[in-house]
């Protein structure tokens, strides 16, 4: 056998044996930041989840510190990570425009900024496109396809839209409201896409609290109130929260598009389906393992639990006893991610670059935990499909964030696939922006 033959065999045999490398499920998916690493590779199932109270409910914020100097971000084999842009104002929510300008929301700064790349990958220009917002976070490029007409922004309290043509580094017009009024408080994310076709303008709204808390009866009664508002609709305080929202383009036609989704805090389309996924941050105070975060598909009035259930018909017993007529019409969700993980931005990728396995997989940014005593998330991890169905399986991606138990250097936040097929994703914690390649 020639020296090339035993290369290509040895190559094959470390594939097949990578490819062997078993799936992490039930307990052993389960885990802390000392065990994540690229090429990980977990399934939590609905059959998987512990009791409530099965653990305490603790109380354990990071502290986030400058980015150590030895401090490296882990990537699987075969791919590589490099600063695109640092010195940023807690960079959110990451979109790329048709002609690969890549847009950011620095939400507590009030600012939706633009950066092009230049040679080497790196961020060359940078500008503020439109300053003085209301904690933007969600950006959109509208109509669908390579000559948008108008960027649209969602405030934490509203839809604006600016004029655009490819190219614009700073707002050509003045915003105009498109939704005048989003429920303001509580969870202050709200993203937005538009639908395949362009019909339709879906915007999250999270919820007020944590379960509903004083949320009461509803006006006229449980029973009135079911049989003329969507399934799984809130009221009072959490009226059209929980839940993504839908519109004409213009901002008319407002209706619920879906309901019992905590806090939305990413909205894709998936391209093979045209179905919008959200990426969602689950209830707290359950313990260290409830409630899953999850990742998944969003069905127009489906139902997917909050506050009253949780991952099917699992009650949340804050609530025991309130709504038996909901109890078998929940919604499952796709993949659950592990409690506490704070997922937030998604995307689906369809660039060239990376290995063909990977076409039609999503990405989500997984921000970090608080409520559990041993620290999970602060990742990017790979929700991986087949034949543009979930397979319910997710891969660690990107790994490095946590310095030690109590401290951490970045919060991962959106992700997004650039024009060259790289992987873009924003950390608000020191204000940078990543690049993944292959």
């Amino acid at each position: 056998m020639t020296f090339g033959a035993i290369a290509l065999a040895l190559l094959v045999a470390a594939a097949a044996g990578a490819q062997a490398e078993p799936v992490l499920q039930g307990r052993e998916a389960y885990g802390d930041w000392r065990a994540d690493k690229p090429g990980t590779v977990r399934l939590i199932r609905p059959q998987d989840l512990v009791r409530p109270g099965a653990t305490r409910s603790v109380a354990s914020s990071s502290r986030v510190v400058p980015r150590p100097p030895q401090a490296e971000l882990q990537v699987p084999a075969g791919f590589k990570i490099e600063l695109f842009a640092d010195g940023l104002r807690a960079p959110r929510i990451i979109r790329v425009a048709p002609n690969g300008d890549v847009f950011i929301a620095e939400t507590r700064a009030g600012n939706i900024r633009v950066l092009r790349a230049g040679e080497g990958g790196k961020a060359a220009t940078n500008e503020v496109f439109a300053s003085g917002l209301r904690q933007p976070f969600g950006i959109a490029f509208f109509p669908n396809g390579d000559n948008p007409q108008w960027v649209y922004v969602a405030n934490t309290d509203s839809v604006i839209r600016f004029p655009y043509q490819a190219g614009d580094l700073k707002a050509r017009g003045k915003a105009e409201t498109i939704v005048a009024s989003l429920p303001d408080g509580g969870h202050s994310t709200r993203d937005i896409v538009f639908s395949s076709d362009g019909k339709r303008m879906l915007v999250s709204v999270g919820s007020l609290s944590n379960v509903a808390e004083g949320m009461g009866t509803p006006p006229g009664g449980m029973e009135a109130w079911s049989k003329t508002q969507p399934l799984g609709a809130t009221w009072a305080s959490e009226l059209e929260r929980a839940a993504v929202l839908a519109f004409n383009p213009d901002g008319k036609e407002r209706k619920i598009y879906a309901t019992g989704l905590r806090n939305c805090v990413g909205l894709a389309i998936q391209p093979q389906t045209g179905l919008p996924w959200c990426s969602i941050n689950e209830r707290d105070g359950l313990g260290d393992d409830l409630v899953p975060d999850y990742v998944t598909s969003v069905k127009e009035g489906g139902f997917y639990g909050w506050p009253w259930f949780y991952i099917g018909n699992n009650e949340d017993p804050r609530h025991a006893g309130a709504r038996p007529d909901l109890k078998d019409k929940v919604t499952v969700p796709d993949v659950l991610i592990q409690p506490h993980s704070a997922s937030l931005g998604m995307t689906f990728y369809q660039g060239a670059q990376f290995p063909p396995e990977y076409q039609g997989d999503a990405f989500a940014a997984e921000h970090g935990s608080w409520n559990r005593s041993k620290r999970t998330g602060y990742k990017v991890i790979r929700i991986k499909m087949k034949d543009g169905k979930p397979t319910g399986e997710y891969e660690d991606f990107v790994t490095g964030f946590v310095v030690n138990d109590t401290e951490v250097w970045g919060r991962p936040v959106g992700v997004a696939v650039a024009k060259d097929g790289s992987l873009l994703m924003s950390e608000d914690g020191n204000g940078t922006i990543w690049r993944v390649t292959h």
